[in-house]
């Protein structure tokens, strides 16, 4: 019987082996005119917002626009998503993307004892899939 390591790899996949470990971040003082600027430099949609090496929230070009016209004179920490959603370093694969599927999600911090170890996109997990499965 032949059987497919691919299959067998990809079941086996962590968020350390697919995560973004060099992550563009901001912090929490910072004007949202500042952080909106890095995103369009880096062309991303969001970034973590780290204090003291600890992520303490997470802003997106959504939170910007939906702040309204005044949004670029505020600070990041007045917009800013605080109640995230966050997995370590050795969630699997599968238990990632059923909480992109399940919370609309496109972007999960990586934490250890609330230090950000890295994040991972929906491109991550598409790659991960990608380099795992043979051409059909």
């Amino acid at each position: 019987m032949i059987y497919d390591t691919n299959k067998f790899m990809i079941g086996k996949l962590r968020a350390k082996d697919i995560m973004i470990s060099d992550v563009i971040v901001v912090e929490p003082d910072e004007s949202v005119a500042a952080a909106k600027l890095k995103m369009v430099r880096a062309n991303i949609g969001g970034v973590p917002v780290v204090e003291g090496g600890k992520l303490v929230g997470f802003i997106t070009h959504r939170d910007i626009l939906l702040a309204g016209s005044e949004a670029l004179k505020l600070k990041v920490k007045d917009i800013m998503s605080k109640d995230l959603v966050v997995v370590d370093k050795n969630t699997p694969l599968s238990r990632i993307s059923k909480i992109m599927v399940e919370t609309g999600y496109q972007r999960i911090p990586v934490v250890e004892d609330g230090k950000l170890l890295g994040l991972i996109t929906q491109s991550c997990v598409i790659k991960a899939i990608a380099d795992h499965v043979e051409d059909l």
